[in-house]
């Protein structure tokens, strides 16, 4: 086999089900498995997975047992050459499993390798290529000085060695992975994506970011920096430094001081929320099912434009709420028009196919909402 596809879920079914059929079709011409470890989630999730679909390896778990050692339990059970760790929140372009493992192929020593992630707003999500947070840069970050953070020497949509990956897609060799031991389990749910990164290299493997394929990752890294934030921060970056550099009371007391630092400094200089448009002029869907559209009329009390995938260059697309139907036009189609839309007040939702729900967020800080209909 050469692909399994890991995806640990929590209390996020709808996410849930747009990702499986988002990743389905993307394994249509490859040997591959999905499974998805849930961690006791309370939300319908595993009756969802069980009933539409019967081919996922479902693990249940009794309780939440945190992002390690949810994925170390899937991989322990997966069959692929490659493995690929995806977040439940995302959708995958239709070839995003085949560029990502072709690219891999032909790269010497390739360690892990991350894609181009974009929020729901079709922004492009940093956190996609990072570089090795040393205490320096970690210390500017939590100021908020991000440029040593992130992999900016990569353009987003070009291909290269990068550090440090997210955790939300993260495709490697099953041997690989096995190898430096997966992810480390000390770590609850921040931190596990740097660490199993930095381990990667430390094993003499270099990780890379590849630009030419898109997944739809609608919760980003987190720009709320309140003290649950800096704390789980603090205490990730003070795991990682106690396993990996050598840790002194002058290193942890660097640390200590700038957390309380960036408290203090957020206090003083409150993050702006960037406000959302209040009123879209039109609405338009992306469908040729006009049952569908009436439908999703009917439940949002709103009148819905009918429009065609080789049409929309001919509208003026600003300040209005774009919903695409997957059925109709595929993913990849819909991240580039998602890209080619952003910044000029437009809302984005997606239709699953055969789905009775729409799905979307407009802030990469927030999980997103649903509408069924």
């Amino acid at each position: 086999m050469k692909l399994s596809v890991v995806i640990l879920n929590y209390n996020v079914r709808y996410f849930l089900e747009q990702c499986l059929i988002s990743v389905q079709k993307a394994i249509e011409n490859c040997e591959a498995e999905i499974i998805v470890v849930d961690n006791d989630s309370k939300d319908g999730s595993c009756e969802m997975v069980k009933t539409l679909f019967p081919a996922v390896t479902l693990i249940e778990n009794k309780a939440n047992v945190g992002f390690s050692k949810a994925n170390n339990q899937a991989v322990a059970v997966a069959k692929g050459e490659y493995v690929c760790i995806l977040n439940p929140d995302t959708a995958v372009s239709e070839d995003s499993f085949t560029e990502a493992i072709k690219y891999s192929e032909k790269t010497n020593n390739i360690g892990a390798l991350g894609v181009y992630l974009m929020d729901g707003t079709g922004n492009f999500l940093p956190e996609s290529k990072r570089n090795l947070p040393t205490p320096k840069v970690s210390l500017l970050k939590l100021l908020g000085f991000t440029q040593k953070y992130y992999a900016n020497h990569l353009l987003e949509n070009s291909s290269g060695k990068a550090e440090v990956l997210v955790g939300a897609y993260m495709l490697l060799k099953r041997s690989v992975y096995n190898e430096v031991g997966g992810f480390d389990e000390d770590y609850f749910m921040y931190g596990e994506d740097i660490d199993l990164s930095y381990k990667i290299t430390k094993a003499g493997y270099q990780n890379h970011y590849l630009g030419n394929t898109t997944v739809l990752h609608y919760k980003g890294e987190s720009t709320q920096k309140n003290a649950v934030y800096f704390e789980r921060f603090y205490g990730a970056m003070q795991i990682f430094y106690k396993k990996h550099f050598n840790k002194s009371v002058l290193l942890e007391s660097s640390v200590s001081a700038g957390v309380a630092l960036a408290k203090k400094t957020h206090k003083i200089f409150p993050e702006k929320k960037i406000k959302k448009s209040t009123t879209l002029a039109r609405s338009y869907f992306f469908t040729e099912n006009i049952e569908l559209l009436e439908k999703l009329a009917s439940k949002t009390a709103t009148v819905f434009q009918m429009v065609s995938k080789n049409m929309h260059s001919q509208i003026v697309l600003t300040d209005s709420l774009l919903v695409f139907d997957a059925e109709y036009i595929s993913y990849k189609e819909i991240f580039k028009l998602m890209k080619q839309l952003k910044g000029k007040g437009n809302v984005f939702r997606i239709r699953p196919s055969g789905c009775n729900f729409i799905i979307g967020s407009d802030q990469s800080d927030e999980k997103g909402g649903v509408v069924v209909f």
